[in-house]
């Protein structure tokens, strides 16, 4: 199968780029479902809802949650549709084609997450550690299947480089992303408390926090802050070295990424001050996402910069923000 044209890769690119702005709204919708209380507003059914359909005369719970479920339903859809064009137009070992691929897998397993929660009552007031462990879960899972779509994205603008016998180290990078899963995951963890075990005040939600007593939901309180501030500082590190060493687009999307970090940063002092509101929340959510998609984007661009920069030139090995690459001899 010959590759597609660059009209093909541009529309194709627009689509998928449109289906992960539409897959973070649902992320979002779910946050909200989670901080209303709302998760079992079909019971403990699925996929019907209290046992029907359509039921009559819904709760707002029941509509909260109904809604979350059609919308998630229309995402399968699309990126499964995605994936079968990626199939159908990009060859058999086109990156395109496996990022697309990874993102129909992750979107199942995302459902079934989803299901588990429900069909076991890990929702509304449940306060278990299991419920903590599978939310762990839940937003790493999350933030892989928005990787795999920007990956997607990405890919279809931007063709590999075209380098043979490579071997690539990816050292920093892997720390940044690492160091992002942790403050998401801490983050998701935290608001969960927050949620269960509101604080009335400042003072009463530091009380909380250190009290010998305190259930594991508010203990983790005190760490995330902590893991957010290390983590952005990691991750702030490796854009800061992108920024040194790429220009253009890469240099930019650099920038991009410190200013969401620091915006980031804010947005988390402010949910503190003012006690989790729900609304900031949401925000605090979709500034994880948004941060999250940019490092996944840059680390993809910055290594293909670099693979495409030393191509033709010999190998010793060669220092980058991303690690250090071994590549072949070229020719001369």
């Amino acid at each position: 199968m010959p590759p597609p044209a660059p009209e093909t890769r541009l529309v194709f690119a627009r689509v998928a780029w449109l289906t992960l702005a539409y897959t973070i709204a649902v992320v979002v919708w779910g946050a909200y479902v989670r901080a209303t209380g709302s998760g079992a507003g079909c019971g403990a059914h699925w996929p019907l809802c209290d046992g029907v359909v359509l039921p009559r005369s819904p709760r707002l719970e029941t509509v909260i949650e109904l809604t979350h479920r059609v919308t998630s339903g229309i995402d399968l859809l699309l990126v499964l549709l995605l994936g079968l064009w990626a199939r159908l137009r990009f060859p058999p070992r086109d990156r395109v084609r496996r990022a697309a691929l990874a993102s129909v897998l992750l979107m199942l397993s995302e459902a079934l997450i989803g299901a588990g929660l429900v069909l076991f009552g890990l929702v509304a007031d449940d306060r278990s550690e299991v419920r903590a462990g599978v939310l762990a879960l839940h937003l790493t899972n999350t933030f892989l299947l928005l990787a795999a779509l920007a990956l997607t994205a990405h890919f279809a603008r931007h063709p590999a480089p075209a380098v043979a016998g490579r071997r690539w180290s990816w050292g920093g990078a892997l720390g940044a992303l690492a160091a992002m899963l942790v403050i998401g995951t801490t983050g998701a963890v935290t608001a969960l408390g927050d949620t269960l075990f509101p604080a009335e005040s400042l003072r009463h939600g530091l009380a909380q926090d250190v009290s010998p007593t305190a259930h594991l939901l508010v203990r983790v309180r005190v760490w995330h802050p902590l893991f957010a501030v290390a983590g952005s500082i990691a991750i702030a590190a490796f854009a800061t070295g992108c920024q040194r060493r790429f220009a253009g687009a890469l240099g930019r999307l650099s920038a991009l990424l410190v200013a969401l970090l620091t915006t980031q940063l804010l947005a988390g002092a402010v949910n503190v001050a003012l006690l989790a509101p729900v609304w900031l929340q949401l925000v605090h959510l979709a500034l994880a996402d948004a941060i999250w998609i940019v490092l996944v984007v840059l680390v993809a661009a910055a290594r293909d910069a670099e693979l495409a920069a030393h191509q033709t030139s010999s190998g010793p090995i060669i220092a980058s923000p991303i690690g250090t690459a071994a590549l072949p001899k070229g020719p001369g």
